[in-house]
């Protein structure tokens, strides 16, 4: 099962990212949503892992809405208003979240690897969205530290959420 979470996020993740750099914004959620689905079919309670999906994409969605906001961020391909996060990023941390309690749950434990994770993951991420042209953003020093400490604190609580609403738990 881990494996496959493992998988199923990376494809997801390509399918977002490919999808809007070349204009297909609702690949990734089309290939995202049946993912979830299959996620929240086999944990043990179906209302926690639900739940915990639905958090853990709000919390990620509002951040990444809070950059969009701020001018430091752009997603050219969306055909939403340019204020408004596009749904697959949405479709990302949706993904992400199906990791929490699988894959990645071993950082449950750890919030310091947990903050690793999320701030080199989270610039890594946003580099590779950029360069493979799903996103225009700000690649100076300021946005470094910006995505770093964001996605540094935003990861652990995200932990945290998945320990409170696990799904795949006894």
């Amino acid at each position: 099962m881990r494996l496959f979470n493992f998988v199923a996020y990376q494809i997801g993740w390509f399918a977002c990212v490919l999808g809007a750099a070349h204009g297909l914004w609702w690949l990734g959620p089309a290939v995202v949503l049946p993912l979830a689905a299959v996620h929240v079919w086999f944990a043990r309670h179906r209302q926690s892992a639900l739940l915990m999906l639905l958090a853990v994409t709000l919390t990620g969605s509002a951040f990444d809405q809070a950059l969009l906001s701020a001018g430091w961020v752009q997603y050219p391909s969306s055909p939403w208003p340019a204020s408004v996060l596009p749904v697959w990023m949405a479709a990302l941390w949706l993904s992400f979240a199906t990791t929490l309690n699988v894959s990645t749950r071993w950082l449950r434990n750890h919030p310091v690897y947990a903050a690793a994770l999320g701030a080199i993951g989270g610039l890594l991420a946003y580099a590779g969205g950029a360069r493979l042209g799903a996103m225009t953003w700000l690649p100076d020093r300021p946005m470094a530290v910006v995505l770093c400490l964001g996605f540094g604190l935003l990861v652990p609580l995200q932990f945290k959420i998945a320990a409170r609403f696990d799904g795949f738990g006894e």
